[in-house]
């Protein structure tokens, strides 16, 4: 596998563990489910990023199914969180929207179904720490206005289209800033009792 997994290191890291550049996110670590969702999208073009795109056009499912293994059992260590870049207020907000949501805008917390510890659910909910806050928010901005899709119903698309421009800000400021639990790994199957209906994750 090190060797199959020779070109996903160059941008995401040799463990999958994620580098500086704010757009090649954490793979380590996530369910093999979403990561291997993930990998299919990227194959049949529902997500659009030309490199992962080319990278993985001829590459069957059974292979793709492999590298997502690999990576899920992966546990390099957590970076340091980042410093954050928004005032008080924002910052406040974006905890609130994580670990309460906002009842009044039909917004669930994101603990709801990515868990308290926020490191995910198996089979397929990932967890979001250990991310730049500018990758956060380009994913939850693609989810907003449909560059971003999953299988129906897309879970993430209703609770991206509630947001706003600030919620977004402030929510992937609070979680870049949020130090990693001692045990990263995603909460049980079932543990989570979902607020909304979620085509990714099986029944």
């Amino acid at each position: 596998m090190q060797a199959r997994v020779l070109a996903c290191a160059a941008c995401h890291g040799a463990h999958g563990e994620g580098t500086d550049n704010d757009y090649f996110p954490r793979l380590s670590g996530k369910p093999a489910g979403y990561l291997y969702n993930q990998l299919l999208a990227f194959r049949d073009g529902r997500r659009k990023y030309p490199p992962m795109n080319y990278l993985l056009a001829y590459l069957p499912d059974a292979y793709l199914k492999k590298i997502a293994d690999h990576f899920a059992a992966e546990r390099p260590p957590f970076p340091q969180p980042a410093t954050p870049t928004v005032d008080a207020a924002t910052l406040a907000l974006g905890q609130t929207l994580v670990t309460h949501g906002d009842p009044a805008r039909t917004i669930p917390a994101c603990a709801s179904c990515h868990g308290g510890a926020l490191t995910g659910m198996e089979p397929a909910i990932p967890g979001l720490l250990g991310l730049h806050a500018n990758y956060l928010s380009a994913q939850l901005g693609a989810w907003r206005y449909g560059t971003r899709s999953a299988a129906a119903p897309d879970c993430m698309k209703t609770v991206a289209t509630r947001l706003n421009e600030r919620d977004i800000t402030a929510v992937a400021a609070w979680l870049a800033s949020q130090q990693a639990p001692a045990n990263p790994s995603p909460a049980a199957a079932g543990s989570l009792k979902m607020p909304l209906e979620c085509g990714s994750v099986p029944h």
